[in-house]
């Protein structure tokens, strides 16, 4: 089993729900994004999102856009990312890492290159936005054998079709996106995303997480009723934005240490 497997089936066998903090990797500062990844972890996350930047991430709100130009800025590229989690990995060897971006800098570098160096680095699974599954097999299948997860989106206007194709190539969890539009867009309707999670598990064996509207405890708590995990990232980077650089890893575990406490009551 994966890491990401074990974590998951750990989770279902003590009937808590998962926790998957997002921030993209060299925002606000380079040197911050290692320790900002265990303090999520302190805070009681159970696997880690880390964004590749890109300069056109189109699935991304203005917050993670923001963020994605900051990195940017700082020349971080996806060789850098695969070193923080290079160094993330030399003191912590149990918590998954999910890198979550786009194929231009995957291709760039090369698929079988990235997939050697993504193992290599400690890496344990990859959602590739604007990789559709029906594309991805050989993908997928490489992604496999190197022992990690293939992770694929589903969206409030995924076809039935699209739901039998990510229950087909995916692993790890399916990623559920609670709302039509951008990261951090609009409040969940939860009462949709109940109805949509039963029609998925109908063909989709794999734990759901659920993202892209979740704000506050309160919302991780109503959508943990549901799904199997849930995903928290452009209310993360608003808290980078809005706290001094000395504070921001302090203020970034208590954010995430309350919504532990949420899922967990």
């Amino acid at each position: 089993m994966s890491r990401i497997q074990t974590t998951m089936a750990d989770l279902a066998a003590n009937n808590k729900k998962g926790l998957i903090p997002f921030i993209t990797a060299g925002d606000p500062d380079p040197e911050l994004t290692v320790p900002l990844m265990h303090a999520l972890v302190a805070g009681g996350a159970d696997i880690l999102e880390l964004g590749v930047p890109f300069s056109d991430p189109m699935a991304e709100g203005p917050v993670i856009q923001r963020a994605c130009e900051r990195a940017l800025k700082f020349n971080v590229s996806l060789h850098d990312v695969l070193g923080y989690v290079r160094v993330f990995r030399q003191t912590n060897s149990h918590t998954p890492v999910v890198l979550m971006g786009y194929a231009n800098p995957l291709e760039r570098m090369g698929v079988d290159a990235f997939i050697s160096a993504a193992k290599e680095a400690g890496v344990d699974g990859t959602i590739v936005v604007d990789y559709p599954p029906e594309e991805c097999e050989e993908f997928a299948q490489k992604m496999r054998i190197n022992g990690m997860d293939p992770i694929f989106l589903l969206a409030p206007t995924s076809t039935e079709e699209r739901i039998k194709q990510v229950a087909h190539v995916g692993g790890g969890f399916a990623y559920y996106v609670s709302l039509k539009g951008v990261t951090g867009a609009a409040n969940i309707d939860i009462a949709d995303v109940t109805k949509r999670i039963e029609a998925i598990r109908k063909h989709v064996k794999l734990p759901i997480g659920v993202g892209f509207g979740i704000r506050d405890a309160a919302t991780a708590k109503a959508v943990a009723q549901v799904a199997d995990a849930v995903v928290i990232g452009s209310r993360i980077i608003q808290e980078l934005e809005t706290t001094p650089r000395e504070h921001a890893v302090a203020a970034v575990q208590t954010f995430i240490s309350g919504i532990r406490r949420a899922l967990d009551e």
